[in-house]
């Protein structure tokens, strides 16, 4: 299965040990998410929408409460590259 360039770049930030914030409403829905390189740095290419299409798909996922980060099935569906290590 191809995935777009957006969801592409989200998934080699992730696999490079960055990670996806998320806050909630009062009824518990995301409503704002910040993804945030291993640097610590904010980076504001991955929008809700796209959050949402990798959430589903199961590419990236939540343990314990804590940020999203990369699942086994995200590092399986990105391309390798020089620079992911």
């Amino acid at each position: 299965m191809d995935i777009s360039k957006p969801e592409q770049r989200v998934l080699h930030l992730l696999a490079q040990g960055g990670c996806i914030l998320v806050e909630k409403d009062e009824s518990g829905k995301i409503s704002k998410n910040s993804t945030v390189t291993r640097d610590g740095w904010y980076w504001s290419g991955c929008d809700l929408r796209l959050f949402r299409k990798l959430k589903r798909r199961g590419y990236i996922a939540s343990r314990g409460g804590g940020p999203y980060r990369i699942t086994e099935l995200g590092l399986r569906r990105v391309r390798s590259q020089l620079d992911n290590r």
